[in-house]
């Protein structure tokens, strides 16, 4: 019997505003149930998860550059 599938990487940390976890998406409810939720359900889940993610960590801008001097 195959495990069931899990978006888990093991840096389980809830962000405190969104209630995501900073690892895999997921809310701490979805963690909770993970379990007990069909396959179906936990690959509905999963489709969601990247979406999830990425408002999560907006794109960094790049650092400043340095001043240039003038010769």
């Amino acid at each position: 019997m195959a495990a069931p599938s899990t978006p888990c990487i093991r840096l389980c940390v809830l962000d405190p505003v969104s209630g995501l976890c900073e690892g895999c998406g997921r809310t701490r409810d979805e963690i909770a149930a993970w379990g007990g939720l069909s396959e179906p359900e936990r690959r509905r889940i999963m489709a969601g998860l990247p979406d999830r993610l990425a408002a999560l960590r907006p794109v960094a801008s790049p650092p400043p550059a340095a001043p240039r001097r003038l010769a």
